[in-house]
């Protein structure tokens, strides 16, 4: 690992004509793409928590929760997530879990805390990247059913008994400066995975050092699909960007792939929050992978449509 760090170090070095464009590059995606997707949310939902409306919302949906053999926050937490956005969702469930004082949830929840906002979906990847709104709507129903079918089924698998305390109230006048510092530093730390993975990406393209994946993969995909989607393994939002562009049949589901796993980036900013929980990155790309596999076989008949 250090040893890949350090050529990765050397490479931006020597090439800076290269990579500093690429890296403002990345910087704009992240103020285009991702800053308004997820910041006005970010602080709604951190707002709900501390104040201890989470509860509220909850209430409704308790007697579903009960069907379904999941705890009575989850439906609440998916819908939150859902609107959020990565990763959000995984600090959503992170403040949730440590103000109810219900950690021992954190890993049945994780999974289904793990989606990408419609804002960005829609907007970003349907609207301006597939010049088609449309297809954005069909991404975003591909990828929520699939994020709630394979997490439903392993809480299905697995049912747990919930004891939690009462939540944690914030209280006091800082709360609304609070939410809003705690929602521009995560927003904030969002933008330096992407400006990071984004180059990384770049990096790994220009050397070949993903050649093994990518080579088997054209065989299958096309060049140019296969060249995206292992760019996307490493950021995704780059990568459903490299994707619009190619002309490849499959471009639409590989994006809801790439969408519903999240690459190294999306990954490792929701492991930030979940690994301190006991959440096991290990099983948790795992899962993730099964859901990125279900969307992408959700999105195929898209090839024959967009």
């Amino acid at each position: 690992m250090f040893a890949f760090l350090a050529l990765f170090a050397v490479v931006l070095a020597i090439s800076p004509e290269i990579y500093v464009p690429v890296c403002l590059e990345a910087i704009i995606m992240w103020a285009q793409c991702v800053l308004p997707a997820l910041f006005p949310f970010m602080v709604i939902t951190l707002i709900m928590i501390k104040t201890g409306a989470i509860e509220g919302a909850c209430s409704p949906l308790k007697g579903l929760a009960a069907r379904l053999k999941v705890p009575p926050a989850a439906p609440a937490l998916f819908v939150m997530s859902a609107f959020s956005g990565y990763p959000a969702g995984s600090r959503i469930l992170s403040e949730y879990c440590i103000n109810t004082k219900s950690r021992d949830t954190a890993a049945l929840l994780a999974p289904l805390c793990s989606t990408s906002g419609p804002l960005f979906i829609i907007g970003s990847v349907g609207q301006n990247m597939f010049d088609d709104k449309l297809a954005g709507f069909y991404i975003l129903a591909a990828h929520l059913v699939s994020v709630a079918a394979v997490s439903a089924a392993i809480m299905f698998k697995n049912p747990q008994k919930v004891l939690s305390a009462p939540p944690t109230r914030a209280n006091g006048g800082n709360l609304l400066y609070d939410c809003f510092y705690s929602a521009v530093i995560s927003v904030m730390v969002a933008g330096g995975f992407i400006c990071f993975f984004y180059t990384l990406s770049a990096v790994a393209e220009n050397l070949r050092l993903l050649c093994f994946v990518e080579a088997p993969l054209s065989l299958v995909l096309g060049s140019d699909a296969a060249s995206a989607l292992c760019r996307g393994l490493i950021e995704a939002t780059g990568g459903c960007r490299a994707l619009a562009a190619c002309s490849s049949p499959l471009a639409l589901p590989l994006a809801g792939f790439l969408i519903t796993f999240g690459g190294a980036s999306i990954l490792l900013q929701q492991l930030c929050y979940l690994q301190p929980l006991g959440v096991s990155a290990g099983k948790f790309a795992l899962i993730k992978a099964a859901q990125a596999l279900l969307c992408f076989l959700l999105l195929l008949p898209s090839a024959f449509i967009f």
